[in-house]
């Protein structure tokens, strides 16, 4: 079992958790201004043009989930072609972390919302402490294969581990695979979206961009989503 793959990412977030208190309980730290990200997204494009197209992010491993995989990094944006990171920044006290996506053709800033990732790394925490006196983690039910919910009971948690959807304000739920990985269920807002927009997917396309569109979040901590032939969300298939 490929159980401790995802040590590096949930190190990460350890990290970006580490901070974001107590400055990121500031209620001007927790609000996505418009204006903000406009002037990440212009600075993000005069760098691009002031160096012949390289992009102000930080170097991430290949396999680093594709969300996440393009954080903005601001010391090569500050001050040259931005005063400071933005207030919402974790880098300057706030509650997200800015990244791009489509970083090959049109790089384009949306947002991960941190608290999220303090869960993670909280249930991470708890998860361990478990494994390393049981050997395994404490599976529950099957979803699909290679993916499962935990017996929170034995977790020391008085309810199912879940986090606050940044797109709808689900709680979705968290999930672990046969890898030890945790991530964030996004079933419940995926469905919602294929409703809202009648858009039926090849039952190969990665579906979780339905998210992105109108949105200046990103599906972090995610897995790949499809549909079945009933043009529901199920886990893709690796």
């Amino acid at each position: 079992m490929k159980k401790w793959a995802a040590l590096g990412w949930i190190g990460m977030l350890v990290l970006l958790s580490g901070c974001l208190y107590p400055q990121a309980e500031l209620t001007q730290n927790q609000i996505p201004y418009e204006d903000q990200l406009e002037s990440v997204q212009k600075a993000v494009k005069d760098y691009r043009d002031d160096t012949g197209g390289l992009l102000p992010i930080k170097n991430k491993d290949m396999k680093t989930p594709i969300y996440e995989k393009y954080p903005v990094d601001f010391s090569k944006l500050v001050p040259s072609f931005l005063p400071e990171p933005p207030g919402t920044s974790y880098e300057n006290g706030g509650i997200y972390q800015y990244v791009l996506i489509d970083a090959e053709k049109t790089p384009t800033v949306k947002l991960i919302d941190l608290r999220m990732a303090e869960e993670i790394r909280d249930l991470r925490i708890r998860l361990s402490a478990y494994t390393q006196s049981k050997q395994y983690p404490p599976y529950k039910e099957v979803l699909e294969s290679g993916v499962f919910t935990l017996d929170y009971t034995k977790l020391g948690l008085k309810t199912a581990p879940a986090v606050t959807s940044p797109f709808t304000g689900n709680q979705l739920p968290l999930l672990i695979g046969s890898d030890g990985e945790i991530f964030v269920d996004y079933r419940i807002d995926l469905q919602k979206k294929l409703k809202e927009t009648g858009n039926h997917p090849k039952p190969d396309e990665d579906i979780r961009g339905l998210l992105v569109q109108d949105s200046v979040f990103v599906p972090a901590f995610s897995k790949p989503y499809t549909v079945n032939e009933k043009n529901e969300p199920v886990f893709m298939k690796n």
